[in-house]
């Protein structure tokens, strides 16, 4: 998915580093989504919740917290208070960029913070938390005993949170026991979704059932089952975003029709890194690019893979469509393509196929649509030549997008 920077300003001032994950595409909604204790923007769950989610039409906007990451300020003296109003300055910085956020997620201490920013944030319409807390001084946890209690003692000192050192000051603490969340729960007003591992070793699963007990409804829980707390495991975090997104779809506006185009297919530059492209062909949307090797981000097939994608989808359909004919019993077919240049040759372009039939089929029918594959009309044009007319500037009226069906 494109993603580009959006650095916004907190209460205090202080400049906040975020990145906005883009569909592509129509937009449905757009989300904020809040990391994990002391995790950034660029956690690993973060990152690819988002990412899962702007593949499903809902923009995302993920930030480091004051004084974490990239953003400026200092966080041992924000406070758990201070990333509420670093929340609500988030939502107010994407409203006034035209991407007002409708649903709020926010994993672990994040979660616990999505829930009180909510009450300030009107325009939300759904709030998804994963692994949060029930008590917010659960955070104090993640402190060393004896850093801890050197704060108490001394008004501030060094602790060590997830290996790294941060100086904290007594007021971080004291902010974080003086949180009611129950009440806030209970006064939420706004559709819930909890997501809990059950055999979460930081945040215990009582957490989550505490959460559920005093929220009203409509609200909803999703067991991530073996899933650790921060979701490391990339298919826990592929499922906790298709879980948000599936239920959320209850509560945001319906996916904008697309509109028909001119085009058969349309590339649009994203203007990030040097080849990335907004692909547009019929009613999808994806991304193509080039190799990292080549000088792209190597987010996308690149054009010579959209070529060979082309014969592979164009042969299968062509054999699907003759065993339909002939009334054999083909249960899948499976095409793989792969392109080379052979330099020096009348013909350099060399596309190899491998067709798999599965299927009660003799030797002789598995035969015969092997012939057929070379009957596709991809196969065709793309061993006959084109013929190609002038390019033309602007964005005129085309006519109507044509096509051709398979054999």
């Amino acid at each position: 998915m494109p993603t580009r920077p959006f650095d916004f300003p907190n209460a205090a001032g202080d400049r906040l580093s975020g990145r906005l994950e883009l569909p592509v595409g129509s937009t449905r909604a757009w989300a904020l989504i809040a990391h994990c204790f002391t995790c950034g923007k660029d956690n690993k769950a973060a990152v690819r919740i988002s990412r899962r989610l702007a593949g499903a039409g809902i923009g995302v906007l993920r930030f480091d917290f004051t004084g974490l990451g990239a953003s400026e300020g200092d966080f041992g003296s924000s406070g758990f208070s201070h990333n509420v109003k670093d929340l609500v300055a988030a939502a107010e910085a994407m409203t006034a960029a035209g991407m007002p956020p409708m649903l709020l997620v926010g994993h672990s201490l994040g979660g616990a913070a999505v829930l009180a920013a909510a009450g300030s944030l009107p325009g939300i319409h759904a709030v998804a938390t994963i692994a949060a807390p029930f008590d917010v001084e659960h955070a104090l946890h993640q402190f060393d005993p004896a850093g801890l209690a050197k704060i108490e003692h001394e008004g501030s000192g060094v602790v060590a949170i997830g290996s790294r050192p941060f100086t904290v000051r007594k007021e971080f603490v004291k902010n974080l026991r003086e949180q009611d969340q129950g009440a806030r729960v209970a006064a939420l007003k706004r559709p819930l979704l909890l997501l809990h591992a059950p055999l979460d070793q930081v945040v215990g699963i009582e957490n989550v059932t505490s959460l559920y007990l005093a929220a009203k409804h409509p609200k909803s829980f999703v067991s991530l089952d073996g899933a650790d707390h921060l979701l490391s495991n990339a298919r826990d975090a592929d499922f906790a975003a298709d879980m948000i997104s599936a239920w959320a779809g209850r509560y945001l506006p319906a996916m904008p029709p697309t509109a028909a185009s001119q085009f058969d297919a349309e590339a649009e530059e994203t203007r990030l890194g040097k080849f990335q492209l907004a692909m547009r062909a019929g009613k999808a949307a994806f991304i193509a690019d080039e190799p990292e090797s080549a000088g792209g981000l190597g987010s996308g097939p690149t054009p010579f893979n959209l070529l060979s994608a082309a014969l592979a989808a164009c042969t299968t359909m062509t054999l699907r469509l003759y065993a339909e004919r002939k009334g054999w019993p083909v249960e899948r077919i499976r095409t793989g393509v792969t392109h080379r240049k052979d330099k020096g040759a009348e013909k350099p372009d060399v596309f190899s196929r491998r067709v798999e039939i599965e299927g009660a089929i003799d030797e002789a029918q598995h035969a015969e649509l092997l012939g057929v594959a070379d009957r596709c009309p991809v196969h065709r044009t793309l061993e006959t030549g084109s013929r190609f007319e002038a390019t033309e500037a602007g964005w005129a009226d085309a006519g109507p997008a044509g096509g051709q069906a398979p054999a």
